[in-house]
């Protein structure tokens, strides 16, 4: 039997929220921001939860966050580090040993059961894969100073969200060697593992609804959302 592993991060400093309270500890319903990502993760077919946080947060989140709610198979709280991908690797470490691998971004709470189920059938059989969506809007790639040149074809460009699912082996494997020349420019897993391997990453359906928050306009957006009685999948 497979062992699924999920990393949630949640080490954000959330510049963008114009908030001193991290986005992922605001009251959404509430309930912080955190709670709906390991709620989803906690009724699922996943098999531990490791929580990736901020500097001196772990006491903070065991107390209020996976005690308070009970959440059972977050097995191990760890400190993330100062970029996105350095997180990652905190998360990556702290695993004992898993199968897959599932990385999700705290601050994106409409994580359904559905999209959990399409991105860990995907991963058994393409050994990595990305939850996004097709954007819905014209995309035009543009020049350096700021004119048009070129219009991709709308079926071809996916708004990427997460979790973005891997072989435990192989995301561990590329993340040790991009770490060790670090790349700046890396700012999804997926990028890690085209970068490194020069591998392709299979896309899988999430929901526009999938949204992160990071502005205070989300989170109106997320509320809305949360009284919506129908939720898309």
């Amino acid at each position: 039997m497979e062992k699924y592993t999920a990393i949630v991060l949640a080490a954000g400093v959330g510049k963008r929220m114009n908030s001193k309270i991290q986005k992922q500890y605001m009251l959404l319903g509430g309930k912080p921001v955190l709670f709906y990502a390991l709620d989803a993760f906690e009724k699922s077919r996943v098999d531990e939860i490791i929580l990736v946080v901020g500097k001196g947060e772990i006491e903070y989140c065991r107390k209020e966050i996976v005690e308070k709610y009970k959440f059972h198979k977050v097995t191990k709280i760890v400190e993330g580090g100062k970029e996105r991908y350095h997180s990652v690797y905190e998360g990556l470490k702290a695993i004992d040993t898993a199968d897959y691998v599932l990385i999700h971004d705290g601050a994106r709470p409409f994580l359904n059961q559905q999209i959990l189920a399409r991105a860990m059938e995907a991963v058994k059989q393409y050994q990595a894969c990305v939850v996004g969506m097709p954007v819905k809007d014209t995309i035009k790639i543009t020049t350096e100073d700021g004119f048009s040149k070129e219009t991709p074809e709308r079926k071809h460009v996916w708004m990427i969200q997460t979790p973005q699912c891997f072989s435990y082996p192989l995301i561990f494997d590329v993340y040790q060697k991009m770490l060790q020349n670090e790349d700046t420019t890396i700012t999804d897993d997926a990028m890690v593992l085209e970068k490194v391997k020069g591998l392709p990453v299979k896309m899988v359906e999430g929901s526009y609804r999938n949204i992160k928050i990071t502005t205070p306009e989300d989170l109106l957006v997320a509320e809305a959302y949360l009284g919506d009685i129908f939720q898309d999948v």
